[in-house]
């Protein structure tokens, strides 16, 4: 139950609008009005439309595609709220756009993900709420609060739910292996994994060279962060297929799926693909085999936890798991 309603606002901006509306129904409260103009030069104007004065103030965005203008849109809003003396800002950033860019992998390269936390500090954002950061080391860029929230808990409950037989989680590599333990454990403590073995010959272009595990006559669940192009999946998809895997099935935090990868992935024959709303699914790139699961009540959750000074683990405790 969230205490001192009077207290807070809610803001969505263009990105996750109707995801917004999920959280404030749940919280029981009105979403709060506020105007994001883009203008023709490309410039942008956010003005909110009601008094913040005192309040502590949510703002709801991924910064997905297109990045830059969701990012700029934050950024606008909070110099906004600040000048308007909010007394508290929490910025809920479901997807961390630039997470991708945590290190220079080569010579003369940004990192991006560390610009942008000084940016949103810089701005004036007090905590920052993300799920399943890439790295989740980009926790150390931020000089404020971090909440780095996982969904692994809720897409678990929903894989569960299909009761599949000699189930296997996945890691796509080595890299994901602590998060396919995690949906392994919630699954069940006797969960089989295996890791593919590959190499990344330039971004978004991966080679899946071997697989650690046992995959023949497997319902194979593979389990990532993110699935951008597709390419790394039906990588993953071809080599288990090739080594005897019954059928396969992806759950992902952040489908940006971008370009062909809904065609590249039905070709591949994937099964199912479960993920959340952190990204909001296209029209044109929705079909049968594509679920969303939406993480509203979560996050409503987690707004309830922040407001009532409560600890972070009530959150995931009715998904049979718990996290701090």
């Amino acid at each position: 139950m969230l205490k001192n309603k009077e207290d807070i606002a809610v803001f969505a901006l263009t990105a996750n609008v109707g995801m917004a509306e999920k959280i404030v129904k749940e919280l029981d409260i009105p979403l709060g009005k506020i105007k994001v103009n883009h203008f023709a030069d490309g410039e942008i104007l956010v003005q909110p439309q009601e008094s913040v004065r005192g309040k502590h103030v949510f703002i709801i965005q991924s910064t997905c595609s297109p990045v830059s203008e969701h990012l700029m849109e934050i950024l606008i809003t909070l110099d906004a709220l600040k000048r308007a003396s909010a007394d508290e800002i929490t910025c809920v950033i479901p997807y961390y756009g630039y997470a991708r860019q945590d290190r220079k992998a080569d010579a003369r390269q940004p990192i991006t993900s560390k610009l942008v936390a000084d940016m949103l500090t810089v701005a004036g954002a007090d905590r920052v709420v993300v799920f399943d950061l890439h790295a989740p080391q980009i926790q150390g860029f931020f000089n404020i609060p971090i909440d780095d929230m996982s969904a692994v808990a809720l897409l678990a409950h929903h894989i569960k739910k299909r009761a599949l037989e000699d189930m296997v989680v996945v890691s796509p590599d080595h890299g994901g292996a602590n998060r396919a333990r995690r949906l392994a454990e919630y699954i069940g403590p006797d969960t089989p994994i295996a890791i593919i073995d590959k190499r990344r010959t330039a971004p978004n272009v991966a080679e899946a060279l071997a697989i650690i595990g046992d995959v023949k006559d497997k319902n194979c669940v593979i389990v990532d962060d993110i699935v951008d192009t597709g390419g790394s999946l039906c990588g993953a998809i071809k080599m288990l297929k090739s080594n005897g895997a019954k059928n396969v099935y992806c759950i992902c935090t952040h489908g940006l799926l971008s370009g062909k990868a809904v065609e590249r992935l039905e070709e591949a024959g994937l099964k199912k693909l479960i993920m959340t709303d952190s990204v909001p699914l296209a029209e044109e790139k929705k079909r049968p085999w594509i679920e969303v699961v939406s993480i509203s009540h979560m996050i409503s959750k987690m707004i309830e936890a922040i407001m009532n000074h409560s600890s972070m683990a009530r959150v995931y405790e009715e998904y049979n798991g718990t996290n701090n």
